[in-house]
C-alpha cells in the first residue's frame, strides 16, 4: 500500500513518462518495482537530485540526465518521478 501512496504522492511530483519535450525537471525518486532496474538507472546517473531535460517522447523517452543522453522505454520512464524546474 505504501508504494501505491508514494507513486501518486505530490511529494514526488510527475512521472517522466508524462512530460512534454523540452521540459526541465529534477529527479526526486525512482520507484523500486525491480531492484535491478533501480540499480541500472542509478549507474547511468538517474539519481535523486539529477537534472533532466526531455528531448523526445515517442516512440521511447529520450532525455538528457546531467550530461548523459539516455533513451528508455515508456514503462521505465513511468518509474522515474521528477519535480518540474521553474523558469
Amino acid at each position: 500500500m505504501s508504494s501505491i501512496h508514494l507513486a501518486f504522492s505530490s511529494e514526488h511530483g510527475h512521472r517522466l513518462s508524462s512530460l512534454a519535450e523540452g521540459t526541465r525537471a529534477t529527479v526526486s525518486h525512482v520507484e523500486s518495482r525491480r531492484a535491478d532496474g533501480v540499480e541500472r538507472l542509478s549507474a547511468l546517473g538517474v539519481t535523486k537530485g539529477a537534472s533532466i531535460v526531455v528531448l523526445q517522447t515517442f516512440p521511447g523517452i529520450v532525455f538528457l540526465c546531467d550530461q548523459t543522453e539516455l533513451a528508455v522505454e515508456r514503462g521505465v520512464a513511468e518509474t522515474i518521478l521528477v519535480r518540474l524546474s521553474e523558469g
